[in-house]
């Protein structure tokens, strides 16, 4: 659901690149007064988990994929505001270093993704459970919901832009995003299951869990997710609004892949250890900057 430079346009930009400051801002002051802080390693590893993640594309219906948006997950392991933290850190490389995603619109793919898939995924997850629901319904429903309300934003800033009618867009969307939402809903119980029993059993493990199995899915399947255009690109594509321009810059390891190497499986898989290496080095460096910073009242 990272949605390209061209797809936008006009004021939609501004605005919600302001939103979205405003709602790290506000993610940045909660996670500070956190008495409930992740260490900074397994904050790094969860984000590079979820980004790795996110490059596998599964298949849904009629030649369309979806993928993990994370943002349930992140807040159920890391807690609401690093949550929102670690999927703008995600949305934030792949658009720098990937290409994935436009650097004019990361305004509206930070807030899509991060404030409302971690943010509003994670308070709807969290309140869901503190009402006496099972956690293990609780996160299906949370992370469902997740992806249907990036997929609503998502729709609306198109429509704001003038790309397309809402009429046309919130229902395809939705329609697409309702399948997807189920695989987003059964991947966030299995991960959250698997690294909470994983955490329980050792210390250790919250940390060398999620890291190794961010780099196992870099290097051996990425280069399998399926080739399929995602939600929003195939609507764009059955609306004739998939457009491409020139880039703003030329990303290093654009498309996922190493230039000298090409559109190969061990490109794919090069670009994706590194993207999860990258990750996971700003997650530390963001996780002690957060820490460091936090008053002493904080804990």
């Amino acid at each position: 659901m990272h949605i390209p430079n061209e797809m936008l346009n006009g004021s939609i930009c501004p605005l919600s690149a302001t939103v979205a400051v405003a709602g790290i801002a506000l993610a940045s002051r909660a996670a500070m007064r956190s008495p409930d802080k992740p260490g900074a390693l397994r904050f790094a590893a969860v984000s590079a988990l979820i980004f790795a993640a996110q490059m596998i594309n599964f298949p849904v219906q009629d030649g369309t994929s979806g993928h993990l948006l994370g943002g349930v997950l992140a807040a159920a392991l890391l807690g609401v505001p690093f949550g929102v933290l670690a999927l703008a850190l995600v949305v934030t490389v792949q658009s720098l270093v990937f290409a994935d995603g436009g650097l004019l619109v990361l305004g509206a793919n930070v807030f899509n993704m991060a404030l409302l898939g971690a943010g509003a995924g994670g308070l709807l997850n969290r309140y869901l459970a503190q009402r006496g629901m099972h956690r293990s319904l609780a996160l299906l429903l949370a992370g469902w919901t997740s992806i249907m309300l990036a997929a609503s934003a998502c729709s609306i800033e198109l429509a704001f832009s003038g790309t397309i009618t809402a009429g046309k867009v919130l229902p395809a969307m939705l329609g697409v995003h309702a399948l997807i939402g189920v695989g987003e809903a059964l991947i966030t119980l299995v991960l959250v299951t698997a690294l909470s029993s994983a955490r329980s059993t050792s210390g250790r493990m919250d940390v060398a869990v999620p890291l190794l199995g961010a780099l196992l899915i870099a290097a051996l399947l990425s280069p399998f997710a399926s080739s399929h255009p995602d939600g929003l690109e195939w609507v764009a594509q059955q609306y004739g609004f998939l457009k491409e321009g020139a880039p703003l810059f030329v990303a290093p390891l654009a498309d996922y892949a190493v230039p000298a190497l090409g559109d190969s499986s061990l490109s794919t898989a090069l670009a994706g250890l590194a993207g999860v290496m990258l990750v996971a080095a700003a997650g530390v460096l963001l996780a002690g900057l957060l820490r460091l910073t936090a008053p002493a009242s904080a804990g």
